[in-house]
């Protein structure tokens, strides 16, 4: 059975729209460990656009369960991430006029580097993890370079569940679906842990939580609207249920 990584990027997105105090991300971190969350997650961009420094350091503090920085590969976000010492760390890649986070880490492209701050955040005592497509040579490049997670972008399974209305019929939901599955096996044959996420909901996730190996379920802008109607709690609680 997965674990839910809550992130709550999106509460530190709705603060900076008016540069506010509230809502607090760090009261979001209380409330999603409250409701059975595992993980909390953030991603600081090197952009700033939603969590700041400052929230890292707080969320930190009042973190009891695995508090995962999401980061791009730079060696501003490496000291960053080597004096924080969160529990673990994902690379991802960034683009500063993408709205959200689109497509995996390249890894096959860019091993060397990849293998330089794996190898100086793991010193740092933090583990690490790669945010890639469902591709068999990111997969054998995330362990060549010492990643001990990989994370699977489930982004486009949520396109293909969406167009396919939920039907587990529909060829090109199946195909992405057993992506997602044969990925899943080779970053368990490779000696690495299996998480998942981008775009999972409440309507797409269970499929993506029942599949062999996967440990975590990294999600958070479907939570985080939930949670306008229901509170964040009860959203979070929801979701823990789903996946369980």
């Amino acid at each position: 059975m997965p674990t839910l990584g809550l992130n709550i990027d999106h509460v530190a997105t709705l603060r900076q729209a008016r540069r506010e105090t509230e809502p607090d991300p760090v009261w979001a971190a209380v409330e999603g460990q409250l409701a059975g969350a595992s993980c909390i997650t953030v991603h600081l961009r090197e952009d700033r656009r939603h969590i700041q420094d400052h929230d890292v350091l707080r969320i930190k503090e009042v973190c009891r369960v695995k508090l995962n920085l999401e980061m791009a590969a730079t060696p501003g976000m490496v000291k960053i991430a080597g004096k924080i010492k969160p529990h673990m760390a994902t690379l991802v890649p960034e683009g500063r006029m993408e709205v959200t986070t689109e497509g995996g880490l390249d890894v096959a492209g860019q091993l060397a580097k990849c293998k330089r701050v794996v190898k100086s955040l793991r010193d740092a005592g933090v583990s690490v993890s790669a945010f890639i497509d469902a591709d068999q040579r990111q997969v054998e490049s995330a362990a060549k370079a010492g990643f001990e997670w990989c994370e699977i972008h489930t982004g486009p399974y949520a396109r293909a569940f969406a167009g396919a209305v939920g039907n587990m019929d529909d060829a090109k939901l199946a195909r992405e679906l057993a992506k997602v599955t044969d990925a899943g096996r080779w970053i368990e044959a490779c000696g690495m842990r299996f998480n998942a996420g981008h775009a999972l909901n409440y309507l797409n996730v269970k499929p993506i939580a029942h599949l062999p190996g996967v440990r975590e379920l990294h999600i958070g802008h479907s939570i985080i609207s939930r949670s306008v109607f229901v509170g964040l709690r009860e959203a979070v609680r929801e979701m823990v249920w789903l996946i369980g």
